[in-house]
């Protein structure tokens, strides 16, 4: 085996092993332990952050990030990459935020003169529109560790101006129209939550309360989470060609989407009275090409809410 050869696998190697010694890296590779020695040495010039420990139970292990091995891509798939990267930054807050600043600018440094060239060409050709997210959010990292591990975390939550703190268990994060939500279990509701992360204004580790096994709910059947039946109330709302159109932009899982030819459509689904609010404002944003035919809750809602309105600026008129 070459040195280059194996000098790639004992990243690969080193990567998948929390620790590892001298004695197995010689029996893996078949070489001696001085050779094995040299090229930890030369890794550790690669910039692999290798720790060394003396004594009987010592060894090496990797520390913090791990490095991955070098990794050929074709020119397409190098601009696609760049650009995926790219349309990330109209979220001021990511999780592992400087990471992603860090690939970008390795990613252009090391490429070619003539792909930098075709990238700085198609920079001001190509373009992903999103809301932009204007909130700085420390916590991202901390919810999206909690989920992956399994953890309880303690958030202070601040909601129409009300704080409120309480022991909830994370599912993941996701991002949607500028903001980013925590879909988690929540011990002092005793049920499937969704929060807003710009309103989580403080996040700590709950050492006390054990977690629960939630490892089989994901952000795709997250929902199957929630105690209280979504079959208390049917929904169904009748879309026109143009509200079908900017229904699209704001589709909700549990809901289904039908269309029909003519470009029209309706929208199914099971909804419980805390829905209400959410849903009247979502379909009055759709305005005359949105009609909600069911439940008769979700209608007496928005018509109240459209009084409301109008009483407000025949009052300001009078003025």
């Amino acid at each position: 085996m070459s040195k280059a050869k194996r000098l790639n696998e004992m990243i690969m190697m080193v990567n998948r092993k929390k620790r590892f010694t001298v004695r197995e890296l010689s029996e893996e590779f078949g070489v001696s332990k001085r050779t094995i020695l040299r090229d930890l040495q030369e890794l550790s010039e690669m910039g692999v952050p290798l720790y060394s420990e003396v004594g009987p139970h010592g060894g090496y292990q990797v520390l913090h990030e791990r490095i991955l091995p070098p990794i050929a891509f074709t020119e397409d798939e190098v601009v696609s990459i760049f650009f995926a990267i790219r349309g990330l930054r109209n979220y001021v807050s990511l999780p592992f935020h400087s990471e992603y600043e860090s690939i970008e600018r390795k990613f252009y440094l090391n490429l070619s003169g003539d792909m930098r060239e075709t990238i700085d060409k198609m920079a001001d050709r190509v373009d992903f529109v999103t809301v932009f997210q204007r909130q700085d959010l420390p916590n991202l990292k901390q919810l999206l560790e909690a989920s992956i591990e399994q953890k309880v975390i303690v958030i202070e939550y601040e909601n129409t101006n009300k704080k409120s703190k309480r022991s909830i268990q994370p599912i993941g994060i996701y991002a949607k129209n500028g903001h980013w939500y925590c879909p988690a279990y929540c011990f002092l509701s005793k049920d499937y939550r969704v929060f807003r992360c710009d309103r989580i204004r403080s996040v700590m580790f709950d050492e006390e309360r054990n977690p629960l096994n939630l490892k089989e709910y994901t952000l795709k059947n997250r929902f199957e989470l929630q105690k209280k039946p979504l079959e208390s109330l049917t929904l169904h709302v009748e879309l026109t060609t143009a509200g079908l159109e900017k229904y699209q932009l704001e589709i909700w899982p549990n809901l289904v989407l039908h269309k029909r030819n003519d470009g029209s459509g309706f929208i199914t689904g099971k909804m419980t009275e805390q829905d209400i609010p959410f849903y009247s404002n979502v379909f009055i944003s759709l305005g005359k090409n949105a009609s909600v035919e069911s439940p008769v809750e979700l209608i007496e809602y928005i018509k109240s809410v459209l009084m409301e309105l109008l009483d407000h600026y025949v009052e300001h008129l009078d003025m």
